[in-house]
């Protein structure tokens, strides 16, 4: 394979099985790692609950196989040709009598391997993904790279890591912008699952809304802004109750000037005054926000996640960073293209520049937005997974928050 590289970690473990002739070692490896199976995008429209097996005749075996691919070997997504994902086992159960003799594993890269398939062979993978060795390549809630078709420098690289905290804890590349994800079907699935998205006019909308930040509640932004405010004038630590005390004098201001003219695109207009407990019960929900807040806050400066002198910023990190996701799982789906997948990236990138100072002053803006949103105060996976993503990002040496200037 002369100066090739491994594009990630589970290639590199195969490749060196491979280069040792040591087939129990390759199968072992193979036995927990994803295989990819191309498919028309057109067939896969129409039968979304199948994967159909397609011969494919190789001079250099001379010979017909079936293809798979491991994730870092999947080439850039294309409109017309998708991949499924799969497993080891997968083709064990799905192999038919009278298949074609081999298994064709990245067939046409430096790295294709050509398994004998025969019933006594697929037995022999039978039993080496039974004992189902562990694979450190797959755990989630590590960093995962490509070394190679993934950027690791630049623009599109940042805006790739101001969203890997999902990366992680997927267990995904932090850096495939050709991405493909969990295959073609299951990303189509999980957009309309988890937002609603069925097409790419929804997607491109999603996408928009995620990057001007227009799906975080403005009621958590509003608070922390307050809180910012202060900081600055007072040059320090901000204590609760001036907070609370500073968020109430606001907002009453803001509706006393309720009946004052304001000059609007309809000219100048007068609004109506709001009542006495509209204006109660928003402040009265303001201040449980705020303790809401400073409990999170207090939680993450115990687990290691917040320095005790620094405090969140804004929550907008939360739809910045899923903005970057979601360019990717839209290319992923085929809603959009990877031009338009990298232009969407490195616009999240740029936001969180302004909005943010740090990696950690991003990380803790993103999982505090997440925790408001979903977890209730309960500390549970909501919180728990992203902890773990954040320490895996502010600790491995191959993290790109370790190795991506910010400024």
């Amino acid at each position: 394979m002369g100066n090739w590289t491994a594009p990630s970690a589970v290639e590199r473990e195969l490749a060196e099985a491979r280069a040792h002739g040591d087939w129990p070692a390759f199968l072992d490896a193979l036995s927990l790692t994803e295989l990819f199976v191309p498919q028309s995008r057109a067939y896969q429209d129409a039968h979304p609950d199948s994967i159909r097996r397609e011969r494919t005749y190789f001079p250099q075996i001379a010979a017909e196989a079936y293809v798979a691919f491991t994730a870092g070997m999947l080439p850039a997504p294309t409109s017309e040709l998708v991949f499924e994902r799969t497993t080891l086992g997968w083709w064990i159960d799905a192999y038919p009598a009278g298949g074609p003799p081999y298994l064709a594993v990245n067939p046409g890269t430096p790295f294709e391997v050509f398994l004998p398939a025969t019933p006594a062979h697929r037995a022999t993978w039978a039993y080496h993904f039974d004992r189902k060795p562990r694979y450190a390549g797959q755990e989630y809630n590590k960093v995962h790279a490509l070394h190679v078709g993934g950027p690791l420098r630049g623009p599109v690289a940042f805006g790739l890591a101001c969203g890997a905290h999902l990366s992680v804890r997927n267990g995904m590349f932090w850096n495939a912008i050709g991405y493909h994800g969990e295959g073609y079907t299951r990303e189509r699935e999980k957009l309309k699952d988890s937002w609603g998205v069925t097409t790419r006019e929804e997607w491109l909308r999603s996408t928009e809304r995620l990057l001007n930040a227009d799906m975080v509640s403005p009621v958590w932004e509003f608070a922390l802004r307050v809180r910012s405010s202060l900081a600055r004038d007072f040059a320090g630590p901000v204590e609760i109750e001036h907070w609370r005390h500073a968020t109430e004098a606001t907002l009453r201001a803001n509706a006393e000037r309720a009946g004052e003219p304001r000059i609007t695109l309809d000219g100048v207009t007068v609004a109506e005054p709001r009542p006495t407990a509209e204006i109660e019960g928003e402040i009265a929900g303001v201040q449980r926000v705020i303790g809401r807040i400073a409990r999170y806050e207090q939680r993450f400066r115990a687990d290691g996640l917040l320095s005790n002198n620094k405090y969140v910023r804004s929550v907008e990190a939360w739809d910045y960073g899923r903005a970057s996701q979601m360019a990717r799982w839209g290319l992923g789906a085929r809603f959009g293209s990877l031009a338009e997948t990298e232009d969407a990236v490195v616009r999240a990138g740029k936001v969180c520049r302004l909005a943010y100072r740090s990696w950690e002053d991003l990380s803790v803006g993103f999982i505090l937005g997440r925790c408001l949103q979903f977890d209730e105060e309960e500390y549970g996976h909501w919180y728990e997974e992203m902890a773990a993503a954040h320490r895996a990002l502010m600790t491995d040496p191959g993290s790109p928050w370790l190795n991506l200037a910010w400024s």
